[in-house]
């Protein structure tokens, strides 16, 4: 028996068709890469494009904060910036936004220990009197902590709210632990408190505080709500193991001011085919106010055009390529709603944003038409050399091109690690300094090979099940 079922395996794999076996290497057969996209991704490791847009704008231009005179300036300094690089059709799409600015900042133990604190206030904050507001302390290890306490339980008391965010090289600690300053402030308030303090939503031990946007909902009235750094977060834990009879001093004094103007820069590298669809990259041109925003996100602007610098000195694509600079993302995305919204209409054929600091790209991820599958194992095979791995996940987007993608564009993402980002997100750390040129380059190549690859793209780019999910 044994005998009769080794020979007639054997016969049966003589059996199998020819074409079969043609078939099947043809699939583990790798996508080869076209010698020119190699030889622009290999010219982009030497890229300094990128390196001077992102000291420059930190230099000369500094914090900008969105809808200030400041991100005026950064838009102006932008438009020279990009003509003098020599893209096409550059201008501003303005829009009107409520503007919030910073104020006074400080913290303190009134008892039983006191001491100063670092603290800073998240965006669109509600406001102290200008003397401060005491009062007594309550704290919760955790937003659930904070979420299963009583109706009415916080009445004339400040909560603390304390949980510890993990680094991670995907940045999924952020969406796990952010939510204490995404909406934790706003729960405080409906359960009466008169003031919120979080730990900061960061990866450090330092003591400068992370900032960012906390959200309010209808009929909520915003209440002080700042943020305190880790290691004095962690000095207030310590205070609680030994009495929960805290008190605070808190001030925090910032302004919503009336509506006024911010806008999107935009900037293209014309295609010859009008046909095919436009590729819509970028990054935001504003930051939080506290440093210069270099990692968050001078490197993502300055990544994305230096690439398509790169296309605009060659032969010309298929596909119009168009470089965005959008304002007011951090303060709720402002520019990328106001984008997709003036640009209904329009064809698109990929978007794609960098907007996750300058370390490499470690993975890409795609969602693209059936039309247009062989892209995602042609970007596999030239990324391939840079350390980039193809993800299993359905790319989606970030703030700014997400309302696009909303619309069924097609995406490729490049995922940054983001072991080092939160170091220094949203804080006085985010600086020139944090961006190591070697990384920023390797971004650059990667987004070059992408660009290679879809705008000379022959296949059709149509509509695709947005990834609702990121």
């Amino acid at each position: 028996m044994r005998i009769t079922l080794m020979l007639s395996a054997a016969t049966l794999a003589l059996a199998i068709p020819s074409i079969s076996l043609a078939q099947r290497s043809a699939m583990s057969e790798p996508a080869k890469v076209d010698p020119a996209v190699a030889k622009a991704r290999d010219a982009a490791l030497k890229d300094q494009v990128a390196w001077d847009i992102v000291e420059d704008l930190t230099t000369e231009v500094g914090p900008r904060l969105a809808a200030t005179e400041a991100e005026a300036r950064a838009r102006a300094w932008a438009v020279t910036r990009l003509k003098k690089l020599g893209f096409q059709n550059v201008h501003i799409e303005t829009y009107k936004m409520p503007v919030w600015v910073r104020g006074a900042e400080t913290a303190e133990i009134v008892g039983p220990y006191p001491q100063r604190l670092v603290v800073t206030a998240l965006g669109r904050s509600g406001a102290t009197p200008p003397e401060g507001i005491t009062a007594p302390v309550v704290y919760f290890p955790t937003l659930g902590d904070l979420i299963a306490a009583p109706d009415g339980s916080l009445k004339g008391k400040i909560a603390f709210i304390s949980n510890q965010m993990e680094a991670t090289q995907d940045g999924s600690g952020y969406g796990a632990y952010g939510g204490a300053r995404f909406i934790g402030p706003n729960i405080a308030a409906k359960k009466g408190a008169v003031a919120t303090v979080i730990r900061s939503i960061g990866s450090d031990k330092g003591r400068w505080p992370h900032t960012g946007g906390t959200n309010w909902t209808p009929g909520v009235t915003p209440i002080p709500a700042g943020a305190l750094s880790v290691a004095d977060a962690e000095q207030l834990e310590r205070i609680f193991a030994r009495t929960d009879k805290v008190t605070m001093k808190l001030v925090l004094t910032p302004q919503t001011l009336p509506d006024a103007e911010s806008g999107n820069v935009v900037a293209e590298v014309p295609g010859t085919d009008p046909k095919a669809g436009i590729i819509l990259i970028g990054g935001h041109l504003d930051s939080w106010d506290l440093a210069t925003g270099a990692i968050d996100d001078g490197a993502g602007v300055a990544i994305t055009t230096a690439a398509a610098k790169r296309l605009l000195d060659g032969p010309r694509p298929r596909r119009t390529i168009r470089v965005v600079w959008f304002g007011a993302e951090e303060p709720g995305g402002f520019g990328g709603a106001a984008y997709a919204k003036a640009h209904v209409g329009e064809k698109f054929a990929m978007a794609s944003e960098s907007d996750f600091g300058a370390d490499n790209v470690w993975r890409f991820n795609t969602n693209l038409p059936d039309s247009a599958k062989a892209v995602g194992d042609r970007l596999a095979a030239a990324l391939a050399p840079l350390g980039i791995v193809r993800g299993k996940d359905v790319a989606g987007g970030g703030t700014d091109v997400g309302p696009v993608l909303a619309t069924g564009v097609p995406a490729v993402t490049l995922a940054q690690s983001g072991l080092r980002y939160f170091d220094w997100h949203h804080t006085p750390e985010d600086t020139l300094d944090k961006i190591d040129p070697q990384q920023l380059r390797q971004n650059v190549a990667a987004w070059t090979t992408v660009l290679a690859i879809v705008a000379n793209a022959p296949e059709e780019f149509g509509p695709v099940t947005p990834n609702t999910s990121e």
